[in-house]
């Protein structure tokens, strides 16, 4: 674990964006088996990849027309039971940081990994996150 300090800026570069930080596990539980609708959830990081491509690239995607409803972080290797138990959540997936899931009602309906972040610009992860919002997180018109 670094120590806190170093971690603040990282952090902040996505509450600023409005993003909801999860250091707990059962603040994990809460808002993903409490949120209806879709939830991005970001595994945060303190690697190179993350601070050049992924946090750029949320802040990128989040300014599209189609959003999820709820958007949250955990910070891997610094909040530890908080990001375990958002892995928990991500079936069939190997634990990734950095890493962008999006639940539907609790349910994991997509997933970028860090080998897809780790050697593409922000731009191009920002069009894929974008494609899954529309894909995903689309509210269907009342009747």
């Amino acid at each position: 674990m670094y120590p806190e300090i170093m971690v603040v800026p990282m952090r902040e570069e996505l509450t600023r964006l409005g993003v909801e930080e999860l250091r707990t596990a059962a603040d994990v539980d809460r808002v993903l088996q409490g949120y209806p609708g879709s939830t991005m959830v970001i595994v945060n990081s303190i690697c190179g990849c993350a601070a050049g491509r992924m946090r750029p690239a949320v802040r990128l995607a989040l300014q599209h027309a189609t959003i999820p409803a709820n958007v949250v972080s955990v910070f891997a290797g610094q909040d530890m039971q908080a990001t375990e138990r958002a892995r928990s959540y991500f079936t069939g997936y190997p634990p990734s940081s950095p890493s962008i899931a999006i639940l539907r009602d609790g349910k994991l309906v997509y997933m970028m990994q860090r080998h897809e972040i780790e050697r593409r610009e922000a731009p191009a992860i920002a069009a894929d996150l974008k494609a899954a919002f529309d894909q995903h997180c689309a509210v269907a018109a009342a009747r």
